[in-house]
């Protein structure tokens, strides 16, 4: 993983929402301690996409446009708000990660699909058409609400769920994957997130298990056998407060380390270890510690709000 795009990844999380997951029964397993009541999610694509990218996840998926990360004179991370989460995109594609975008869903192995959730259908039509895009096909899904499946400029897919009356402040992250017991164990043991009770998704036709923390849901499905893997299209971010105990307990239970623990110059406090699920996909950790460096002998100040 490079230095460029590992900084690239980095950004304060929008709003803080502490939630403990940790076991105090002696000799337990350490699990997250989150520091932020969602998970961020990101995409890479290639750098001609850049453009398109931009105006599609701002204008037409109306999405929240924050402040992004200067890399260089001519490249950036361009970040958007999702409820106390994100979704990232990071323009350029890296040597040692594997992708296979396009196509359909069941097509490889990976965070396949992000599903989002607006209130009206006829406003993100009008969005769609205002940007020179097809209007998407809804279809009813029951209870009230209807979905359609679309691709961004770069050929990921992204869903969109109409449900009267909701907020646009969650993300459904899908993942093809290719042992489901598997990789049920790695997200409810390991990565600490709350199993929820399994659901049939009408538009795959296959049943999902999905698996939540605050305003972000994983869904796992098994679509396909012997598929290639797409380990570089997406991938997950933990904001968390105990990222020395998981890095320990990755080591220990022999979890693959994409890039070992460890800060970036010009993010002081800041803490990283970058690991993979089952399927190659990027799960990374991250830490920032926000008490300011004070002189020896000096009480620390308090953590500013952010």
């Amino acid at each position: 993983m490079s230095k460029t795009l590992k900084s690239a990844l980095i950004a304060l999380p929008l709003l803080l929402a502490t939630t403990a997951h940790a076991d105090t029964t002696p000799g337990a397993k350490p699990r997250p301690v989150f520091d932020q009541g969602s998970l961020n999610v990101f995409r890479r694509f290639a750098v001609e996409d850049r453009a398109k990218m931009v105006e599609f996840y701002d204008k037409v998926l109306a999405l929240k446009p924050l402040t992004p990360i200067n890399l260089s004179a001519t490249q950036q991370m361009l970040l958007f708000g999702v409820g106390t989460g994100q979704i990232k995109l990071a323009a350029g594609l890296t040597n040692d990660r594997k992708y296979h975008p396009g196509g359909a869903i069941g097509d490889a192995t990976g965070i396949r699909i992000y599903t989002l959730t607006y209130p009206d259908e006829a406003a993100v039509k009008a969005r769609f058409a205002a940007a020179g895009y097809p209007e998407p096909v809804f279809k009813d899904i029951g209870g009230g609400r209807k979905e359609a499946v679309v691709k961004d400029p770069a050929g990921f897919h992204i869903g969109l769920v109409i449900a009267p009356g909701a907020a646009t402040d969650g993300v459904e992250a899908g993942i093809n994957v290719s042992n489901l017991e598997k990789s049920r164990a790695f997200y409810r043991d390991f990565e600490g997130l709350d199993e929820l009770p399994p659901v049939k998704d009408p538009i795959l036709g296959v049943t999902k298990y999905p698996f939540r923390h605050g305003q972000t849901t994983i869904s796992l499905f098994s679509i396909g056998k012997n598929l290639p893997a797409d380990t570089g299209s997406a991938g997950v971010q933990y904001v968390i407060k105990n990222i020395d105990d998981m890095n320990a307990r990755a080591l220990a239970e022999h979890v693959t380390v994409e890039t070992p623990l460890g800060g970036l110059q010009g993010f002081p406090g800041l803490k990283t270890v970058w690991l993979n699920d089952p399927d190659g996909v990027t799960d990374y950790f991250y830490q920032m510690d926000r008490r300011p460096a004070v002189a020896q002998g000096q009480a620390a100040a308090p953590a500013p709000a952010q």
